[in-house]
Protein backbone atom coordinates (compact mmCIF):
# COMPACT_ATOMS: atom_id res chain seq x y z
CA UNK A 1 0.00 0.00 0.00
CA UNK A 2 1.40 3.17 -1.59
CA UNK A 3 -0.38 6.31 -0.14
CA UNK A 4 1.38 9.47 -0.12
CA UNK A 5 0.34 12.37 1.81
CA UNK A 6 -1.42 14.49 -0.73
CA UNK A 7 -3.58 11.40 -1.49
CA UNK A 8 -4.50 11.45 2.60
CA UNK A 9 -4.84 15.17 2.64
CA UNK A 10 -7.19 14.89 -0.74
CA UNK A 11 -9.22 11.76 0.69
CA UNK A 12 -9.99 14.11 3.74
CA UNK A 13 -10.81 17.39 1.81
CA UNK A 14 -13.19 15.06 -0.60
CA UNK A 15 -14.81 13.71 1.99
CA UNK A 16 -15.30 16.90 4.36
CA UNK A 17 -16.55 18.91 1.69
CA UNK A 18 -18.32 16.28 -0.05
CA UNK A 19 -17.39 16.30 -2.99
CA UNK A 20 -14.69 15.65 -5.38
CA UNK A 21 -14.48 19.50 -6.66
CA UNK A 22 -14.32 21.40 -3.74
CA UNK A 23 -12.07 18.58 -2.48
CA UNK A 24 -9.65 19.14 -5.18
CA UNK A 25 -10.06 22.92 -4.67
CA UNK A 26 -9.25 22.84 -1.42
CA UNK A 27 -5.67 19.84 -1.71
CA UNK A 28 -4.51 22.70 -4.45
CA UNK A 29 -5.09 19.99 -7.32
CA UNK A 30 -6.56 19.94 -10.82
CA UNK A 31 -9.98 17.49 -11.17
CA UNK A 32 -8.69 15.27 -13.20
CA UNK A 33 -5.64 15.29 -11.48
CA UNK A 34 -7.44 14.59 -7.79
CA UNK A 35 -10.33 11.98 -9.82
CA UNK A 36 -7.09 10.00 -11.11
CA UNK A 37 -5.65 9.85 -7.39
CA UNK A 38 -8.84 8.75 -6.04
CA UNK A 39 -9.51 6.00 -8.31
CA UNK A 40 -5.63 4.68 -7.94
CA UNK A 41 -6.41 4.55 -4.00
CA UNK A 42 -9.68 2.64 -4.65
CA UNK A 43 -7.83 0.57 -7.20
CA UNK A 44 -4.65 -0.21 -4.84
CA UNK A 45 -7.57 -1.49 -1.59
CA UNK A 46 -9.69 -3.03 -4.47
CA UNK A 47 -12.96 -2.08 -2.49
CA UNK A 48 -14.58 1.30 -3.49
CA UNK A 49 -14.19 4.21 -0.52
CA UNK A 50 -16.36 6.68 -1.82
CA UNK A 51 -20.41 6.73 -3.00
CA UNK A 52 -20.70 8.96 -6.18
CA UNK A 53 -24.05 10.09 -6.18
CA UNK A 54 -25.64 13.22 -8.14
CA UNK A 55 -24.73 15.97 -5.92
CA UNK A 56 -21.39 15.00 -4.26
CA UNK A 57 -20.04 11.66 -2.88
CA UNK A 58 -20.16 9.72 0.93
CA UNK A 59 -17.42 7.73 2.08
CA UNK A 60 -17.92 4.29 1.95
CA UNK A 61 -17.31 1.84 5.37
CA UNK A 62 -14.08 1.14 3.92
CA UNK A 63 -13.48 5.24 3.26
CA UNK A 64 -14.78 5.96 7.14
CA UNK A 65 -12.09 3.91 8.18
CA UNK A 66 -9.40 5.15 6.15
CA UNK A 67 -10.53 8.54 6.86
CA UNK A 68 -9.93 8.36 10.24
CA UNK A 69 -6.30 6.66 9.73
CA UNK A 70 -5.64 9.63 7.46
CA UNK A 71 -6.59 12.30 10.55
CA UNK A 72 -4.51 10.67 12.99
CA UNK A 73 -1.39 10.21 10.27
CA UNK A 74 -1.84 14.03 9.27
CA UNK A 75 -2.11 15.32 12.64
CA UNK A 76 0.74 13.82 13.80
CA UNK A 77 3.05 14.84 10.76
CA UNK A 78 1.65 18.47 11.93
CA UNK A 79 2.93 17.85 15.09
CA UNK A 80 6.28 16.76 14.01
CA UNK A 81 6.13 19.89 11.71
CA UNK A 82 6.01 22.26 14.34
CA UNK A 83 8.59 19.99 16.82
CA UNK A 84 11.19 20.42 13.87
CA UNK A 85 10.58 23.81 13.68
CA UNK A 86 11.33 24.67 17.70
CA UNK A 87 15.15 22.96 16.89
CA UNK A 88 14.86 25.97 13.91
CA UNK A 89 14.23 28.31 16.88
CA UNK A 90 17.29 27.28 18.68
CA UNK A 91 15.70 24.14 20.48
CA UNK A 92 18.48 21.48 20.79
CA UNK A 93 16.72 18.39 22.38
CA UNK A 94 13.12 17.10 23.23
CA UNK A 95 13.18 14.68 26.34
CA UNK A 96 9.91 12.78 26.84
CA UNK A 97 9.19 11.82 30.63
CA UNK A 98 6.79 9.63 32.46
CA UNK A 99 5.97 9.61 36.13
CA UNK A 100 3.77 8.86 38.73
CA UNK A 101 2.06 11.12 41.04
CA UNK A 102 3.75 11.62 43.80
CA UNK A 103 7.34 12.11 41.44
CA UNK A 104 4.76 14.61 39.72
CA UNK A 105 3.46 16.59 42.41
CA UNK A 106 6.18 16.11 44.99
CA UNK A 107 10.07 15.87 43.75
CA UNK A 108 10.03 16.81 40.07
CA UNK A 109 9.16 20.25 40.32
CA UNK A 110 12.25 21.27 41.79
CA UNK A 111 14.66 18.51 40.19
CA UNK A 112 13.12 19.79 36.65
CA UNK A 113 13.42 23.48 37.75
CA UNK A 114 17.07 22.87 38.04
CA UNK A 115 17.72 21.29 35.15
CA UNK A 116 15.81 23.73 32.57
CA UNK A 117 17.87 26.38 34.27
CA UNK A 118 20.98 24.44 33.01
CA UNK A 119 20.07 23.13 29.60
CA UNK A 120 17.53 26.31 28.26
CA UNK A 121 17.45 24.56 24.64
CA UNK A 122 16.04 21.41 25.99
CA UNK A 123 12.18 20.84 26.02
CA UNK A 124 11.19 18.27 28.66
CA UNK A 125 6.98 16.83 28.01
CA UNK A 126 6.05 15.34 31.53
CA UNK A 127 2.91 13.23 31.57
CA UNK A 128 1.70 11.20 34.94
CA UNK A 129 0.50 7.10 34.33
CA UNK A 130 0.66 4.48 36.30
CA UNK A 131 4.08 2.47 37.60
CA UNK A 132 2.65 -0.21 35.31
CA UNK A 133 1.87 1.60 32.45
CA UNK A 134 5.33 3.65 32.74
CA UNK A 135 7.76 0.43 32.48
CA UNK A 136 5.45 -0.87 29.28
CA UNK A 137 5.63 3.01 27.75
CA UNK A 138 9.54 2.38 28.18
CA UNK A 139 9.87 -0.92 26.81
CA UNK A 140 7.83 0.37 23.66
CA UNK A 141 9.71 3.23 22.99
CA UNK A 142 6.80 5.73 23.18
CA UNK A 143 8.63 7.27 25.97
CA UNK A 144 12.78 8.13 26.98
CA UNK A 145 12.89 8.64 30.89
CA UNK A 146 10.01 6.64 33.40
CA UNK A 147 10.10 7.27 37.19
CA UNK A 148 7.80 4.26 39.28
CA UNK A 149 7.22 2.74 42.35
CA UNK A 150 9.90 -0.09 42.82
CA UNK A 151 6.27 -2.44 42.98
CA UNK A 152 6.36 -2.05 39.56
CA UNK A 153 8.41 -4.93 37.96
CA UNK A 154 11.25 -3.39 35.91
CA UNK A 155 12.93 -6.26 35.10
CA UNK A 156 14.67 -5.43 31.39
CA UNK A 157 15.16 -2.28 32.36
CA UNK A 158 17.87 0.25 33.52
CA UNK A 159 16.90 1.85 36.85
CA UNK A 160 18.37 4.11 39.61
CA UNK A 161 17.61 5.64 42.90
CA UNK A 162 15.31 8.44 42.61
CA UNK A 163 13.58 9.37 46.41
CA UNK A 164 11.61 7.56 48.94
CA UNK A 165 8.36 7.56 49.12
CA UNK A 166 6.43 6.07 51.63
CA UNK A 167 2.73 6.50 51.74
CA UNK A 168 0.73 7.56 54.83
CA UNK A 169 -3.03 8.00 55.77
CA UNK A 170 -3.87 11.96 56.84
CA UNK A 171 -6.70 13.07 59.50
CA UNK A 172 -7.99 15.24 61.47
CA UNK A 173 -6.55 14.58 65.07
CA UNK A 174 -10.05 14.14 65.91
CA UNK A 175 -10.85 11.28 63.45
CA UNK A 176 -11.66 8.00 64.93
CA UNK A 177 -8.84 6.24 63.00
CA UNK A 178 -6.59 7.87 65.49
CA UNK A 179 -8.22 7.71 68.42
CA UNK A 180 -6.48 4.54 69.07
CA UNK A 181 -3.70 3.98 71.96
CA UNK A 182 -0.48 4.71 71.06
CA UNK A 183 -0.49 6.75 67.97
CA UNK A 184 0.62 3.72 66.14
CA UNK A 185 1.08 2.54 62.48
CA UNK A 186 -1.98 1.79 60.65
CA UNK A 187 -2.88 -1.15 58.41
CA UNK A 188 -5.08 -0.17 55.49
CA UNK A 189 -7.84 -2.37 55.71
CA UNK A 190 -8.71 -0.33 58.83
CA UNK A 191 -8.53 2.80 56.81
CA UNK A 192 -11.84 1.24 54.70
CA UNK A 193 -14.66 1.46 57.38
CA UNK A 194 -14.29 5.32 56.67
CA UNK A 195 -15.17 7.61 54.18
CA UNK A 196 -11.98 9.34 51.75
CA UNK A 197 -10.92 12.33 50.12
CA UNK A 198 -8.42 11.87 47.13
CA UNK A 199 -7.20 12.77 44.01
CA UNK A 200 -9.43 12.36 40.49
CA UNK A 201 -9.98 8.83 39.23
CA UNK A 202 -7.53 9.04 36.24
CA UNK A 203 -5.18 9.91 39.09
CA UNK A 204 -2.30 7.38 39.22
CA UNK A 205 -2.28 7.12 43.03
CA UNK A 206 -5.97 6.56 43.20
CA UNK A 207 -6.01 3.92 40.59
CA UNK A 208 -2.57 2.02 42.81
CA UNK A 209 -5.37 2.60 45.97
CA UNK A 210 -8.02 1.51 44.36
CA UNK A 211 -6.48 -2.18 42.94
CA UNK A 212 -5.13 -2.27 46.59
CA UNK A 213 -8.58 -2.43 48.07
CA UNK A 214 -10.18 -4.51 45.65
CA UNK A 215 -7.15 -7.23 46.35
CA UNK A 216 -9.54 -6.54 50.14
CA UNK A 217 -12.66 -7.73 48.38
CA UNK A 218 -13.44 -3.81 49.44
CA UNK A 219 -13.66 -0.53 47.71
CA UNK A 220 -12.62 2.88 48.52
CA UNK A 221 -15.61 5.04 49.70
CA UNK A 222 -15.06 8.92 48.06
CA UNK A 223 -16.81 12.18 49.03
CA UNK A 224 -14.87 13.99 47.24
CA UNK A 225 -12.01 14.24 44.52
CA UNK A 226 -9.86 16.70 44.24
CA UNK A 227 -6.55 17.86 42.05
CA UNK A 228 -3.95 18.59 44.32
CA UNK A 229 -2.55 17.08 47.71
CA UNK A 230 -3.00 21.14 49.48
CA UNK A 231 -7.36 20.89 48.37
CA UNK A 232 -7.67 17.45 50.10
CA UNK A 233 -5.31 18.11 52.97
CA UNK A 234 -8.05 21.30 53.55
CA UNK A 235 -11.39 18.98 53.35
CA UNK A 236 -9.53 16.60 55.63
CA UNK A 237 -8.50 19.04 58.51
CA UNK A 238 -12.56 19.57 58.25
CA UNK A 239 -12.74 16.39 59.47
CA UNK A 240 -14.96 15.38 56.59
CA UNK A 241 -12.84 11.78 55.36
CA UNK A 242 -9.15 10.73 55.51
CA UNK A 243 -6.84 10.83 52.72
CA UNK A 244 -3.74 8.48 51.70
CA UNK A 245 -0.74 10.94 50.35
CA UNK A 246 3.12 10.94 50.19
CA UNK A 247 5.22 11.42 53.22
CA UNK A 248 6.31 14.26 51.75
CA UNK A 249 3.08 16.17 51.06
CA UNK A 250 2.26 14.97 54.88
CA UNK A 251 4.44 16.72 56.04
CA UNK A 252 4.52 20.11 54.04
CA UNK A 253 0.82 20.41 54.87
CA UNK A 254 1.20 18.87 58.82
CA UNK A 255 2.71 22.07 59.61
CA UNK A 256 0.00 24.53 58.22
CA UNK A 257 -2.79 22.58 58.81
CA UNK A 258 -4.48 20.77 61.60
CA UNK A 259 -3.91 17.41 60.33
CA UNK A 260 -1.78 14.28 61.89
CA UNK A 261 -0.09 11.47 59.82
CA UNK A 262 0.18 7.61 60.19
CA UNK A 263 2.12 5.18 58.26
CA UNK A 264 1.02 2.35 56.63
CA UNK A 265 1.98 -0.70 57.51
CA UNK A 266 1.44 -2.40 54.25
CA UNK A 267 4.77 -3.40 52.72
CA UNK A 268 3.49 -2.17 49.28
CA UNK A 269 3.13 1.49 51.18
CA UNK A 270 6.59 1.84 51.78
CA UNK A 271 7.29 2.88 48.03
CA UNK A 272 10.86 4.00 46.57
CA UNK A 273 10.82 5.60 43.48
CA UNK A 274 12.99 4.78 40.82
CA UNK A 275 14.18 6.60 37.41
CA UNK A 276 14.37 3.94 34.87
CA UNK A 277 14.94 4.07 31.19
CA UNK A 278 15.35 1.23 28.58
CA UNK A 279 18.80 1.79 28.09
CA UNK A 280 21.47 4.16 29.23
CA UNK A 281 23.38 4.29 26.26
CA UNK A 282 21.50 5.18 23.80
CA UNK A 283 20.03 8.12 25.49
CA UNK A 284 20.72 11.44 23.82
CA UNK A 285 22.70 13.24 25.88
CA UNK A 286 20.44 16.10 27.11
CA UNK A 287 18.17 12.57 28.45
CA UNK A 288 21.81 11.83 30.22
CA UNK A 289 22.10 14.92 31.90
CA UNK A 290 18.30 14.76 33.27
CA UNK A 291 18.62 10.75 34.84
CA UNK A 292 21.87 12.38 36.15
CA UNK A 293 20.37 15.04 37.73
CA UNK A 294 17.08 12.88 38.72
CA UNK A 295 19.58 10.93 40.06
CA UNK A 296 21.41 13.82 42.22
Amino acid sequence: MRFDLTDLQLFRHVVEAGSITAGAERAHLALASASARLRGMEDLLGVPLLLRKRRGVDATEAGRTLLHHARVILAQVEKMRGDLGDYAQGLKGQIRLLCNTSALSEFLPQALADYLRAHPQVHVEVEERRSGDIVQALFDGVADIGIVADSANSDGLQTFPFRDDPLVVVAAPAHPLLAGPGGGDIAFAQTLAYDFVGLAADSALQQHLSEHAAKLGQRLRYRLRLRSFDAICRVVESGAGIAIIPAAAARRYEKMLAIRQRRLTDPWAMRHLLVCVRRYDDLSAHARALVGALKA
